[in-house]
Protein backbone atom coordinates (compact mmCIF):
# COMPACT_ATOMS: atom_id res chain seq x y z
CA UNK A 1 0.00 0.00 0.00
CA UNK A 2 1.12 3.18 -0.81
CA UNK A 3 1.71 5.32 2.23
CA UNK A 4 4.83 7.49 1.62
CA UNK A 5 4.87 10.66 -0.34
CA UNK A 6 6.90 13.70 -0.54
CA UNK A 7 5.47 17.22 -1.55
CA UNK A 8 7.94 19.42 -2.70
CA UNK A 9 6.80 23.40 -2.99
CA UNK A 10 8.86 25.49 -5.81
CA UNK A 11 8.82 29.49 -6.31
CA UNK A 12 10.62 30.60 -9.33
CA UNK A 13 13.00 33.69 -9.72
CA UNK A 14 10.70 36.31 -11.57
CA UNK A 15 11.29 35.64 -15.39
CA UNK A 16 12.06 31.71 -14.81
CA UNK A 17 8.38 30.72 -14.71
CA UNK A 18 8.21 28.64 -18.02
CA UNK A 19 11.90 27.52 -17.32
CA UNK A 20 10.44 25.64 -14.28
CA UNK A 21 7.52 24.44 -16.62
CA UNK A 22 9.84 22.94 -18.94
CA UNK A 23 12.15 21.44 -16.36
CA UNK A 24 8.98 19.70 -14.41
CA UNK A 25 7.87 18.72 -18.06
CA UNK A 26 11.21 16.93 -18.74
CA UNK A 27 11.41 15.16 -14.55
CA UNK A 28 8.55 13.01 -15.89
CA UNK A 29 10.52 10.91 -18.34
CA UNK A 30 12.97 10.54 -15.03
CA UNK A 31 10.06 9.73 -13.11
CA UNK A 32 9.04 6.76 -15.73
CA UNK A 33 12.06 5.32 -15.37
CA UNK A 34 11.66 5.34 -11.64
CA UNK A 35 10.62 2.29 -10.78
CA UNK A 36 10.14 2.56 -7.42
CA UNK A 37 8.27 5.84 -7.83
CA UNK A 38 4.50 4.51 -8.68
CA UNK A 39 2.90 8.49 -8.43
CA UNK A 40 4.75 11.32 -9.71
CA UNK A 41 2.78 14.93 -10.75
CA UNK A 42 3.96 17.95 -11.39
CA UNK A 43 2.07 21.02 -10.37
CA UNK A 44 1.61 24.26 -11.25
CA UNK A 45 -0.21 26.18 -7.61
CA UNK A 46 -0.11 29.86 -9.36
CA UNK A 47 1.14 31.68 -12.26
CA UNK A 48 5.35 31.27 -10.04
CA UNK A 49 4.23 28.67 -7.71
CA UNK A 50 5.40 25.24 -8.48
CA UNK A 51 5.30 21.54 -6.74
CA UNK A 52 6.26 17.66 -6.96
CA UNK A 53 4.35 15.09 -5.35
CA UNK A 54 5.28 11.57 -5.14
CA UNK A 55 3.82 8.71 -3.27
CA UNK A 56 6.19 5.52 -2.46
CA UNK A 57 5.26 1.81 -1.04
CA UNK A 58 8.36 2.15 1.53
CA UNK A 59 10.28 4.60 3.08
CA UNK A 60 13.17 3.20 0.96
CA UNK A 61 11.97 3.65 -1.67
CA UNK A 62 11.34 7.40 -0.53
CA UNK A 63 14.63 7.54 0.43
CA UNK A 64 15.82 6.44 -2.98
CA UNK A 65 13.65 8.84 -4.91
CA UNK A 66 15.33 11.33 -2.87
CA UNK A 67 18.91 10.15 -3.72
CA UNK A 68 18.10 9.65 -7.02
CA UNK A 69 18.51 11.63 -10.47
CA UNK A 70 14.88 14.02 -10.03
CA UNK A 71 16.33 15.09 -6.96
CA UNK A 72 20.21 15.63 -7.84
CA UNK A 73 18.51 17.75 -10.86
CA UNK A 74 16.26 19.45 -9.22
CA UNK A 75 19.06 20.92 -7.01
CA UNK A 76 21.81 21.88 -9.45
CA UNK A 77 18.94 24.06 -10.67
CA UNK A 78 17.97 25.48 -7.70
CA UNK A 79 20.04 28.37 -7.63
CA UNK A 80 18.93 29.23 -11.38
CA UNK A 81 15.52 28.79 -11.30
CA UNK A 82 14.26 29.41 -7.96
CA UNK A 83 13.25 32.27 -5.16
CA UNK A 84 14.30 30.18 -2.10
CA UNK A 85 15.16 27.36 -2.25
CA UNK A 86 13.00 23.75 -2.70
CA UNK A 87 10.75 22.87 0.08
CA UNK A 88 10.70 19.56 0.76
CA UNK A 89 7.86 17.79 3.07
CA UNK A 90 8.04 13.96 3.70
CA UNK A 91 3.77 13.47 4.26
CA UNK A 92 2.05 10.70 4.59
CA UNK A 93 -0.89 9.29 2.76
CA UNK A 94 -4.03 8.80 4.87
CA UNK A 95 -5.99 7.87 1.50
CA UNK A 96 -5.74 6.62 -2.52
CA UNK A 97 -8.05 6.50 -5.14
CA UNK A 98 -6.33 5.51 -8.67
CA UNK A 99 -8.67 4.42 -11.46
CA UNK A 100 -5.31 3.52 -13.88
Amino acid sequence: MIKFALFVRLEAKPGQEQAVADFLAAGLEMANREETTPIWFALRLSPSSFGIFDAFESEPNRQAHLQGPIAQALMAKAGELFAVPPAIEAIEVLGLKNQG
